[in-house]
């Protein structure tokens, strides 16, 4: 049986997500608020049963999914196609430090989806690499059960989400940010994704 769910975690805060800097494919990790973030959301998602766990292959997107799969008792694999962005010339940097330099491309960044940071990727590579996972799930000869949960990223999980439900490349900026520890839910039916929850989780 190929997923028929998947969930897309983000991870929670981290030192650069405090900071204000960019972290792309930098090993950030996470503060002790990331932590609980991650803490505070394992009854929401042990909700979903999931059968299987992926993790990005940076520790910040790991050690969030570890805290889920320690305590519901999930399997968990690791998988660099799901590393953030890659940032190029901007990782390490605060969005001012970008500005000055670079006056003007973060807002172009942001509206494009096919624009990429010098040196970095653009969302349409991202949302590349990260389907594959998916499609490996889906092809997979083994059953991998009926909910399959994807820690990861921010910006990966935007365009992971966008790539799945068929969105035109032109609306992708047009999805909002996802929080940290906050997920969005996708349910197959008639063989087309479909967008059951978006920047969902836990408020307290």
């Amino acid at each position: 049986m190929s997923p028929r769910r998947l969930v897309l975690w983000r991870h929670g805060e981290t030192d650069y997500n405090a900071a204000g800097r960019m972290q792309g494919h930098l090993d950030s990790a996470l503060t002790p608020v990331g932590w609980n973030q991650a803490r505070f959301a394992v009854p929401a998602l042990a909700r979903f049963s999931p059968d299987l766990v992926i993790a990005s292959d940076l520790r910040r997107a790991t050690d969030t999914a570890t805290v889920l799969t320690d305590a519901i008792g999930v399997p968990l694999r690791i998988d660099k196609r799901l590393r953030e962005t890659h940032l190029g010339e901007w990782q390490g940097l605060t969005g001012a430090e970008v500005d000055e330099a670079y006056p003007g491309e973060r807002d172009r960044w942001r509206k494009d989806a096919t624009w990429a940071p010098p040196g970095g990727e653009n969302r349409l590579d991202v949302a590349d690499r990260a389907s594959e996972v998916v499609t490996d799930l889906q092809q997979a000869n083994s059953s991998v059960g009926d909910t399959v949960l994807l820690a990861a990223h921010g910006g990966l999980i935007t365009a992971l989400t966008a790539r799945l439900v068929n969105l035109p490349v032109e609306i992708w900026p047009s999805l909002g940010g996802i929080s940290n520890c906050h997920w969005v839910e996708l349910g197959l039916r008639d063989g087309k994704w479909r967008l059951h929850a978006y920047n969902a989780g836990m408020h307290g």
